[in-house]
């Protein structure tokens, strides 16, 4: 009796759909970027954290809109929220940066990932727009809230509306620079070590240390001295430019004298500094 068998050929077949390129790969890693911020599509345990601020920022809004409602007084300004909410933004940034660098280096996913026709300067924008627009987020929905509260209750009409849209639209774009500067910063401390906790803790150290250098200089017998002190710390850079653009409404109650410009220099600078050191950190990388 014969034996007879059969050859299956289960090779591998050459791909023959579309190639959607580079801009899909990086809108994949904005948008899976975006998500792990909030830990959507992970578990409950990486929820508490981004929500747990995100809840307390919501919560605060809603009682000004509250607040607002019933005595006509603002408490807080739009932009003045984001300075508010600073600290909060601080401990936000030190967990998710770490979630959306660390965790690759630490899972040795890089090399996969450049094994594509992803070059590093596509994963560092994608990761620096999903950082940047979650940290926005944070603050604009809040914001938008306290919008909704003061044009549903204004006693103006329609004008009352576009009003508080004047104020909105600005402090939108006072938010985005918050997010464009605390998202270079906080991703570059990360991209640096592939263990959370460290890079946790010196994302919180960072920002934390540099605020008593300007109390310091803040209290030397110089005029100059004193307006050049809040350079020292990205919040109060940040919150010395909204007090320069504002005339003195918004931003951190700063001597910043007629030194506003070069707060405004040093901010644009170190945005693009961070973003220049994490190119040059990820091409480091991608040659490995």
């Amino acid at each position: 009796m014969s034996e007879t068998g059969v050859i299956h050929d289960i090779g591998y077949q050459r791909y023959s759909g579309v190639r959607l390129g580079r801009l899909a790969l990086q809108n994949s890693l904005f948008v899976h970027g975006l998500r792990a911020a909030f830990g959507l599509g992970r578990s409950a345990k990486a929820k508490i954290f981004p929500w747990l601020v995100f809840g307390i920022m919501l919560l605060t809004a809603v009682i000004l809109a509250a607040i607002r409602s019933q005595t006509g007084q603002e408490f807080i300004t739009y932009a003045g929220f984001a300075d508010s909410m600073s600290f909060l933004i601080i401990f936000f940034v030190a967990i998710v940066a770490p979630q959306l660098v660390s965790r690759d280096l630490r899972a040795g996913t890089l090399p996969l990932y450049f094994s594509r026709p992803l070059r590093a300067a596509d994963y560092v924008f994608a990761k620096f727009a999903a950082m940047a627009a979650a940290i926005w987020l944070l603050l604009g929905v809040p914001q938008f809230i306290m919008f909704l509260g003061a044009a549903f209750t204004t006693k103006k009409g329609a004008e009352g509306v576009f009003d508080e849209l004047g104020g909105l639209v600005p402090a939108w774009g006072y938010s985005l620079l918050w997010a464009l500067t605390f998202a270079g910063i906080g991703l570059l401390i990360a991209s640096f070590t592939g263990k959370q906790a460290f890079a946790a803790g010196g994302i919180v150290a960072v920002f934390l240390m540099s605020t008593p250098i300007v109390g310091v200089l803040a209290s030397l017998p110089s005029t100059t001295a004193n307006g050049l002190a809040g350079l020292a710390s990205p919040m109060t850079l940040i919150g010395g430019i909204g007090y320069w653009v504002s005339g003195g409404s918004n931003g951190f109650d700063l001597p910043i004298g007629r030194f506003g410009p070069i707060y405004a220099i040093e901010a644009v600078c170190l945005i693009a500094v961070t973003m220049l050191l994490l190119l040059a950190r990820y091409r480091k990388v991608a040659s490995l």
